[in-house]
């Protein structure tokens, strides 16, 4: 392997993000890289691997094998070796069987996530990092406003969700494949990641280049600084929603009720929070939009229309109040 720079900006950048990541967890914590040996992956865990012992963390990596390509065994064995080679330890790899619930994208995603949190336990680890990136972000965000998404799902993905955390959103797609190059890692090129039948694909090989060529350079970031401040915003909210909450819900055996007044008094935006929390605290339910718009009109554009039917709920206002009940309770 010929001589390479001991830094370059691509891996500082990687490292910088990784650090930062890296902050609040106690000596000796194990830390896991979710390691597919693509690129940002990969990346990802050489800067664990340079960072995670100066911050006198243990650091490991889980190699999920979704077993939908002939080639998927050896490709989990590459990447485990490499990962081995950047002196990660534990190096587990979990063989996955990916149904078919909500579409292959979704499935794969879901067997991912429980092969990862089973590993997590079994091994104790503190974290999982994924090797999510801006560019990442930016299509998140991207889908959900062809989806007529809300703020929630416009905020894209989280830095640190429970046990998860990203490193990389704000670090570009170039960036750690010129980290791979410039460390003299061979990252693998996942076929999926070229195949137009998957929507994201499309996305990222047509219609962003083509607001970058139509629109000017810049798309990918302010799609990304977009998720930053609706993911500040709709915090925001969430947290008076939750403090409403108190005041406003009376929980009762047959159910849980909110007070009409109260409701009506607050934003549109909180108003439909409340709704949404009720209902997915006490049944467990998310509601869309569709349906909190027709709970909140029995609120905004009250003429004595009957109760709403929700899936096993039923929600009718009688004495100033909401009532949220299961469906057939007496």
């Amino acid at each position: 392997m010929p001589d390479r720079p001991r830094l370059t900006p691509a891996t500082a950048d990687v490292r910088r993000a990784v650090r930062a990541s890296l902050s609040g967890h106690d000596e000796g914590d194990l830390v896991l890289v979710a390691l597919s040996g693509g690129p940002d992956s990969l990346a990802l865990a050489a800067g664990l691997a340079f960072e995670a012992p100066r911050a006198g963390l243990r650091a490991g990596a889980v190699v999920v094998d979704h077993d939908l390509q002939g080639d998927s065994r050896t490709v989990a064995a590459r990447a485990a070796e490499q990962a081995r080679g950047l002196g990660l330890d534990p190096v587990v790899v979990v063989r996955v069987t990916v149904g078919t619930e909500g579409g292959p994208e979704a499935a794969a995603r879901t067997a991912r996530y429980d092969a990862l949190a089973s590993v997590a336990a079994e091994q104790g680890a503190r974290t999982v990092l994924l090797g999510h990136t801006r560019d990442d972000q930016a299509e998140t965000v991207l889908l959900g406003l062809t989806r007529g998404s809300g703020a929630t799902s416009l905020s894209g993905m989280e830095a640190r969700s429970g046990l998860y955390a990203r490193p990389l959103l704000a670090v570009g797609r170039s960036t750690t494949a010129a980290a791979c190059t410039d460390a003299g890692l061979e990252a693998w090129a996942d076929p999926h990641n070229d195949d137009p039948t998957f929507t994201r694909v499309r996305l990222r090989r047509t219609v962003l280049p083509m607001l970058e060529r139509e629109l000017g350079p810049g798309i990918t970031e302010a799609l990304a600084r977009t998720a930053d401040a609706l993911r500040e915003d709709s915090s925001a909210l969430d947290h008076f929603a939750d403090e409403l909450a108190e005041e406003l819900a009376d929980h009762a055996e047959a159910g849980i009720s909110l007070d009409v007044r109260g409701l009506a008094t607050n934003p549109a935006a909180l108003r439909q929070r409340l709704i949404r929390l009720a209902v997915q605290s006490e049944f467990g339910v998310s509601l869309s939009r569709v349906q909190t718009l027709e709970v909140a009109r029995l609120v905004t554009d009250w003429h004595g229309q009957g109760a709403v039917s929700l899936p096993g709920i039923t929600v009718e206002r009688t004495g100033g109040a909401l009532h949220f009940s299961a469906t057939g309770a007496s």
